[in-house]
């Protein structure tokens, strides 16, 4: 069946990663998230490190038993299309990417690179920037319960733990620089 790719920025993981990822198992026996912009955190759009979202991923990873499927490895930016494909096969290795990205397919399919096509799952409740804006508000609410109830339509259980457990929602409260900020 061969390896499945799901590449993606993870910022948190929600509920649309997690179906990308079962799509991914589904049509192949391994697949590897690879994790990009692994150098950011602490911003607005890039709030975890790569060891966070690993931690994040992998804690949704052992909830669902898939620790024998799925392997995680980060990738860092190098602001160059042409070459991202090479520099980020580095660290995925040979494969299929799954994605549901138009930008990604095109940028892989010109490299010759195979493609596995996943069309979107409720995508405007699955925007990673609507889930980072909810975690936003959700930021001076101390009140786990609360959280749970209104992450729980488009974040993982596991990971919603992650984040209280972490203090990762608090951290937006922190980097938060503008009233708009997103």
């Amino acid at each position: 069946m061969g390896k499945g790719i799901v590449l993606g920025r993870f910022q948190p993981f929600h509920n649309g990663h997690a179906y990308l990822v079962e799509q991914a198992l589904a049509r192949y026996e391994k697949v590897t998230i690879a994790v990009g912009s692994a150098q950011d955190e602490w911003t607005v759009d890039n709030p975890f490190s790569f060891a966070e979202r690993k931690d994040m991923i992998q804690r949704w990873v052992n909830t669902n038993q898939y620790e024998e499927k799925i392997d995680i490895v980060g990738i860092e930016d190098i602001n160059d299309p042409p070459n991202w494909v090479e520099h980020a096969s580095n660290h995925h290795g040979k494969g299929t990417l799954v994605t549901s990205d138009v930008g990604t397919r095109t940028l892989y399919e010109e490299s010759d690179f195979e493609v596995s096509w996943v069309d979107l799952h409720e995508r405007t409740q699955f925007e990673g920037w609507r889930i980072r804006q909810t975690c936003m508000m959700l930021s001076t609410v101390y009140d786990d319960d609360a959280a749970r109830m209104v992450l729980a339509p488009s974040v993982p259980a596991s990971v919603i733990e992650w984040l209280i457990e972490q203090d990762g929602l608090y951290r937006f409260s922190q980097i938060n620089t503008s009233p708009h900020a997103g």
